[in-house]
């Protein structure tokens, strides 16, 4: 199923490799950056509730 890839065989793998790592840190960043945004929202929206009310 896998084709012979030789002498770049290495190569080729670890490019796969640093691909789907870098992919994985990217979805990671993203869910971390998400998650820091939404309670800085969530703290300046209490914060005008109780101004407001």
């Amino acid at each position: 199923m896998m084709p012979d890839l030789g002498k770049y065989a290495f190569a080729v793998i670890g490019s796969y490799a640093a691909t789907a790592l870098l992919l994985v840190a990217l979805v990671a960043l993203s869910f971390w950056q998400r998650a820091r945004v939404k309670r800085a929202l969530d703290e300046v929206e209490a914060r005008q509730g109780k101004n407001d009310g």
